[in-house]
């Protein structure tokens, strides 16, 4: 398992992990958290979201926007005026943003997904959720630096070696490569004020390297103008820089080894590749427990003591009460409700009265 991290603009690699695939995607994430800094915001999938690894990142100093999954529930504590609210999750006061991305392609179709994003950065001034919403896209460049990596470079095959030494070399010298490719890549393109570096080919380059180490490697040849590797290389990529990117959406497609036909996602996407016409980002912002209708059944079990509280006017109710409103008559569940309300009371969204006794604490608006 190969782990990176990686600059978006760039395609740079910063620090790199890999090892056994038993030891699991968190495990190097937290070796690479070492070489975060203050001025790095880092991005992240929805395996990333685990309470050890952002206090890790936030420890550093560094700033994160990660993607969580739709099971976690952050409690609402502060409602921002952008749909946005803050909470606490291991000890840190975060911005949570819930958006709803509806995209329409040229051939009419229309489909969506929520994002739902926990950051440190929590002015809703500086950095407003629409903007942060359009940030987040950007952590799929690192999926560009792993197509070169496995599929130019490589060429879709597997390393050479065959011992543990052998392939930790052979990915070393892999990602040396790549990354001496990058650096002449970019120093090539800001020779062209406002250049975006996406347009730098990277297989040209490495066609380029390939050549110009031919070139070198042939005997009784007195090394000429083109023995500098970086202009060569800078040369062959300024003359062919790719096109703008446009915006284009597809299916996802997974291939299985047990089949040769592929597996379609059902998410309303194209089949063939289609240009997007417009992005639509809606935030949705929480319902709060004092909005919540009364008769809908809550999806979870915060809601439903929101609304058992609020069914009695926020009057201090002990846990045994609280336990035969939610209906909850095995020993185990009610030992697990006062578990659950320590938890709330320490986090402030519950206020002790007495023991075993709570009653509700209303969010700022």
């Amino acid at each position: 398992m190969l782990m990176t991290l990686c600059e978006p603009g760039t395609r740079g690699l910063i620090a790199a992990a890999f090892g056994p695939v038993a030891r699991g995607e968190t495990y190097y994430a937290q070796q690479l958290a070492s070489d975060l800094t203050p001025d790095m915001l880092l991005l992240a999938d929805r395996a990333f979201h685990t309470n050890d690894l952002l206090a890790q990142v936030a420890d550093r100093g560094a700033q994160f926007l990660v993607r969580c999954t739709s099971r976690r529930h952050p409690p609402v504590l502060t409602l921002l005026p952008d749909g946005s609210y803050l909470t606490r999750i291991a000890g840190l006061v975060l911005r949570v943003i819930e958006a709803e991305l509806r995209t329409r392609t040229a051939d009419g179709s229309t489909f969506g997904e929520t994002y739902r994003l926990l950051t440190t950065l929590t002015d809703h001034r500086t950095d407003p959720a629409h903007r942060l919403v359009r940030l987040y896209h950007e952590r799929w460049e690192i999926e560009c630096a792993y197509l070169a990596l496995r599929h130019t470079l490589l060429k879709g095959r597997v390393l050479r070696s065959k011992d543990p030494v052998g392939l930790t070399q052979e990915l070393w010298g892999l990602l040396t490569l790549y990354q001496a490719l990058r650096s002449v890549m970019v120093t090539a393109v800001e020779t062209r004020t406002g250049t975006d570096p996406d347009r730098a080919a990277f297989i040209i380059a490495l066609e380029a390297a390939r050549d110009t180490v031919a070139l070198i490697a042939r005997p009784m040849s007195a090394p000429g103008p083109q023995a500098n590797l970086v202009g060569h290389i800078g040369t062959r990529l300024l003359r062919a820089l790719l096109p703008q990117r446009r915006p284009w959406a597809s299916a996802r497609v997974a291939k299985r080894g047990i089949s040769r036909y592929h597996t379609w996602n059902h998410d309303q996407r194209p089949r063939a590749s289609t240009s997007i016409t417009a992005i639509d980002i809606t935030v949705q912002a929480p319902t709060l427990p004092t909005e919540q209708d009364p008769a809908r059944k809550p999806s979870s079990p915060w809601e439903h003591l929101c609304q058992i509280l609020a069914a009695n006017a926020n009057q201090p109710m002990h846990a045994r009460d609280l336990a035969n409103h939610m209906g909850l008559t095995a020993s185990r569940a009610r030992k697990n409700l006062t578990s659950q309300l320590c938890l709330w009371t320490r986090h402030s969204l519950l206020t002790r009265t007495a023991p075993s006794t709570s009653r509700s604490r209303c969010p700022t608006p």
